[in-house]
């Protein structure tokens, strides 16, 4: 099969952009079965939004940070939720040390 140059319009900016015969067999032997939606720069700039890789691929601003103080050893932390106040809440150091003790099921 004989790929050829195609032309595309992107999706968020409405320009027009060159899918290669080359990025054609690159997409092909990653598996991708679509075509590109975004021009090369839209995705870039879509790319450098994301949070994380572990972020199922989120694109939220920055994460809300809580300062609590450890229930372990009185030590300020900052933690990614907002405690309810019926569990207790460690820093990084104890929360390792409980989660190597607690019995894993």
């Amino acid at each position: 099969m004989t790929l050829a140059d195609k032309t595309i319009t992107c999706v968020e900016c409405g320009e027009s952009f060159i899918f290669s015969a080359s990025e054609q067999e690159l997409f092909a032997s990653r598996g991708y079965v679509n075509e590109p939606k975004r021009c090369p720069a839209c995705r870039e700039t879509r790319r450098s939004t994301r949070v994380g890789s572990n972020d199922m691929g989120g694109y939220r601003g920055p994460r809300q940070m809580f300062q609590v103080t450890c229930a372990d050893c009185g030590n300020v932390a900052e933690v990614p939720f907002q405690p309810r106040g019926d569990r207790p809440v460690y820093c990084n150091d104890c929360f390792s040390k409980h989660r190597n003790l607690s019995p894993r099921g």
